[in-house]
């Protein structure tokens, strides 16, 4: 009789899965800015699509160091497995949004950026939320070691997300992506420097 598999062979498993997802997105967004060298000449830099850039960039590979957490899930069901691969898929849909395939019909990425945001905030809104289930999977312990900034910090996403949507100054703009940049920076040394 075959021994069935251990609680660490379903944690490698899910994380190979997630991983996989995560390294496409950081390939996107990695191949993305390389083209801004690749082509000086014809791709002009939009600082605020930089700035969202370099933070999705900081945001993947954050939540790539945390899920590790999911090492205390005793029991792997399937509906827990499909979430868990949806709310990665989050991430690869807002690379693509970042990145998209073709860029024929927009002026540059400040043209791109600005028709397409409030699909970026929205889904950057929605990712937000699903961060909360993600974290009440890992259980309240480690729900209550976030301290109470965490709930807090998940609110103001979700808000800011929805104003950004709307927002047109490009000087209020590139102030939002510099705050949370220097934000998500913030937030991982002082919780996340050590698992």
């Amino acid at each position: 009789m075959e021994a069935m598999p251990t609680h660490a062979e379903y944690f490698g498993h899910v994380r190979t899965i997630i991983g996989m997802v995560l390294g496409l997105c950081i390939a996107r967004l990695v191949n993305g800015l390389t083209r801004f060298i690749q082509h000086p000449g014809t791709i002009k830099v939009d600082p605020v699509h930089l700035g969202w850039v370099i933070f999705l960039l900081i945001t993947i590979v954050h939540f790539w160091w945390f899920e590790f957490h999911l090492s205390v899930v005793l029991v792997w069901t399937f509906p827990l497995y499909a979430f868990l691969i949806f709310y990665t898929i989050m991430f690869a849909a807002l690379t693509a949004l970042l990145f998209p395939d073709q860029m024929s019909d927009y002026k540059g990425f400040e043209d791109y950026f600005e028709q397409r945001k409030r699909w970026f905030f929205g889904l950057l809104a929605f990712a937000s939320l699903l961060d909360i289930a993600d974290t009440l999977i890992k259980g309240f312990d480690y729900l209550r070691s976030l301290g109470v900034e965490y709930p807090i910090r998940q609110t103001a996403f979700v808000f800011l997300s929805g104003a950004a949507m709307f927002i047109t100054s490009k000087r209020t703009q590139l102030v939002l992506v510099l705050i949370a940049i220097a934000y998500q920076i913030s937030w991982i040394v002082r919780l996340y420097d050590v698992l």
